[in-house]
């Protein structure tokens, strides 16, 4: 029988590492965002998705932000605000998917067509390899994200970055708060989300740029492809549903489906923050919400096994 997107739940969490038990499970389309620190960086996490059906049961199935003239269209954001711990190079700082085991051998029929097409009408910038032992698709952050705001200097509390109240309102545009449209038009930023990503595809450009120490940067990306309420990825021209290419038999201690998205400097591989979209089948989830970890009788017969991150009561807000 095949598989129905109603058969499972979609969790988010968020953390500073690739590490679950460092998440957090994020609210979707909630009021509040996920705060993030680390050695890196301070930052803050907002995931937004149209016609949600996911964990924490009883989460707004939509959020005004899809009502608004510039996203009607869209399936998703990704926000945030970062404010780095260390300066570093445009060409360094990217943003996209990344996965801790090969998956050439689930990948879809289509897989090398719809990449053709995301690079040719979406991002040109993105560069991936999908049949490596690690697979992942990045994309300099400068030329992928969608919008992209430059903020002031962050104030600093002891030895904690601090992040502006005004940071937290929902939806952003392009430009500069503070000194940061000052910071744009040095450094020859365009004023325009389109010009802008157009503008730092030639990596001379991105070397040009810093992401500096202590300053505060907002993006947010979305677009109206990837569909989660039916889990498929809808391009101009070509659709494709991953359900159908979920392998539960071959993952039987792991029922779990997850995709990844990392912001990192490429250079050193340092992590900034890591958003995880996962897959949960409904049978696995308790009325709490929750998947339980399975007994050690379960784990040895290759029964149900959840991920090692586990919802805990003060993940709430």
């Amino acid at each position: 029988m095949g598989k129905r997107a109603d058969q499972y739940l979609l969790r988010v969490t968020a953390g500073p590492d690739y590490d679950p038990s460092t998440h957090t499970l994020v609210h979707v389309n909630g009021p509040t965002s996920v705060p993030i620190s680390s050695k890196h960086c301070t930052a803050n996490v907002k995931i937004r998705i149209q016609n949600y059906r996911g964990l924490p049961h009883g989460s707004p199935s939509s959020s005004p932000y899809f009502s608004t003239e510039s996203h009607t269209h869209d399936q998703y954001s990704i926000a945030f605000t970062v404010v780095p711990h260390t300066t570093l190079s445009g060409n360094d700082l990217v943003f996209g998917n990344d996965f801790d085991r090969p998956i050439k051998d689930r990948l879809p029929p289509g897989t090398e067509a719809a990449f053709k097409i995301v690079k040719w009408a979406i991002d040109p910038g993105l560069e991936g390899d999908f049949y490596s032992d690690k697979p992942h698709l990045y994309g300099p952050l400068l030329s992928s994200i969608n919008v992209l705001r430059v903020g002031p200097i962050a104030s600093r509390k002891a030895e904690a970055w601090e992040i502006p109240a005004h940071i937290h309102e929902d939806g952003i545009e392009e430009g500069g708060d503070g000194d940061g449209e000052e910071v744009r038009k040095d450094k020859t930023m365009p004023d325009t989300a389109a010009a802008r990503k157009k503008y730092y595809l030639k990596e001379e450009k991105r070397k040009e740029w810093d992401f500096e120490k202590g300053r505060v940067y907002r993006g947010d990306f979305f677009n109206p492809y990837l569909d989660f309420n039916e889990f498929a990825l809808k391009l101009p021209g070509f659709s494709l549903s991953v359900l159908g290419y979920l392998n539960e038999k071959e993952d039987t201690l792991r029922r779990v489906h997850d995709l990844r998205y990392v912001l990192k400097n490429k250079t050193t591989g340092d992590v900034f923050f890591v958003v995880v979209f996962t897959l949960v089948p409904k049978e696995d989830v308790d009325k709490e919400g929750e998947v339980p970890k399975p007994t050690p009788k379960e784990t040895a017969r290759g029964g149900k096994e959840e991920d090692s991150y586990q919802p805990k009561a003060d993940d709430v807000d």
